[in-house]
Parts: C-alpha cells; structure tokens; sequence
C-alpha cells in the first residue's frame, strides 16, 4: 500500500481511503492511500522507479495534471515549503483541479496547453522535477520543450509514456527506446524505466537528469 501524509488532515479529494495514525500525547497523524490504478506517478513507484525525485519542499512541474487527483498527492509530498504547478489543458478537468487548489495552497494549477509553455512562462520559477503525464504523439518533446524553459541544472525529469498514443502500430518496446534517445539527444541522461504493469497496458516510465550545461 502507498500513501502520502495528508497535508489537510480530515480532508479526501477523491473518495480516497485516509488512515489516521496514533502519534503519541493526544495527536494523530492522517494519511491518504494512493491508488496506482488512478495516478501513474503511484504505478511507477509501485512497480519499482527507485526514485521520483519528489521531496519535501521541491519545486515540482506537473505536466498533464487532470482534475489533480496524482497532482494531491505530490502537495501531500512536498509539503508547505514546496510548490506544485499543476498544467491542464482541459477546462472542464481545470475546474476540479482549481477546486483542489482552494484548500491545498502549494498547487498553482495553470490551464494551458502544455505544447506552448511561453503562455505561461511569466507564472512559473525555475523547478527541481518535472512529471509529465501527458497523451500527445510528441510526448518527449513537449517535456524537452518545457525543460529548456523551467528545469534547473541537474533537475530531473519523470515521464510516463503511452504507446499507443505516440504509434499504435509499432511495438511498445521501440516506441520507448525512440522517447528515451530523444532525451539523451536533448542533454538528458536516463536514469531508470520500468513498465506500469500490471496498472497499465503498454505504458512506461523513464527518468533522467537534465545536463543543461553540458558541453556538446
């Protein structure tokens, strides 16, 4: 079971289990159980990514945020000293994330389009990670794209790849190794992959450290 520690005890985003913990002289501690069939982000720690990079008071960018259910549970993480600046491009998925927002103050959502990040630029400081859950055919690049203008030296990067949204034609496997080189081409140096088996079909997850300044 994985779960983050509440950061607004007595409150569920959505419908989750919360487990509430005896911390000694009267005070409770309330966790959230994250479900991996509901966030790929809690799927690739369950099925072994050894590090998300995501910490206590990291500056984190969540790329395809959604109605913020994963994007909760990196607040959770993070902590008051962190911020999470959620993207989402959808409106009607934007206003359930908006609503999560009101209550945990560390997420800044962004309705924008996560392709063209100059629309948001002005709204966002240098970051520690970004995650990047986003089902568009040019994936590695909207995150190469959004690394050049947000991620620090030595920052990294956590992307959750869907095949069949790149070329449901062409094996699972070939398609990852095609994302993982365009990283590598784009100063990037891949750390872990792991498959989000048995939570998701024909999905993987890849992290890397970005070498901004690394010499050609």
């Amino acid at each position: 079971m994985l779960v983050t520690k509440n950061l607004v005890p007595g409150e569920s985003v959505y419908g989750e289990k919360r487990i509430s913990v005896d911390a000694g002289e009267g005070n409770k501690i309330e966790y959230r159980v994250w479900n991996p069939f509901r966030s790929k982000l809690a799927a690739g720690v369950l099925g072994g990514l050894d590090d998300v990079f995501i910490k206590p008071g990291a500056k984190v960018l969540y790329l395809g945020a959604a109605s913020g259910t994963s994007v909760s549970h990196v607040a959770d993480i993070v902590g008051p000293e962190g911020i999470v600046y959620a993207v989402e491009f959808s409106p009607r998925s934007g206003r359930d994330l908006i609503n999560m927002a009101k209550k945990r103050t560390n997420v800044i959502p962004i309705i924008e389009d996560a392709r063209i990040p100059n629309r948001y630029r002005m709204l966002i400081s240098t970051v520690d990670v970004i995650f990047a859950d986003v089902a568009q055919p040019d994936q590695a690049r909207i995150v190469i794209f959004n690394a050049q203008n947000f991620l620090r030296d030595n920052g990294h990067v956590v992307i959750s790849i869907k095949a069949s949204c790149i070329d449901s034609t062409m094996p699972p496997e070939t398609i990852f190794a095609n994302e993982v080189q365009q990283l590598k081409e784009a100063q990037f140096k891949p750390i872990e992959q792991v498959t989000l088996e048995p939570y998701e079909r024909d999905h993987a997850m890849v992290s890397a450290i970005y070498l901004r300044n690394k010499k050609p």
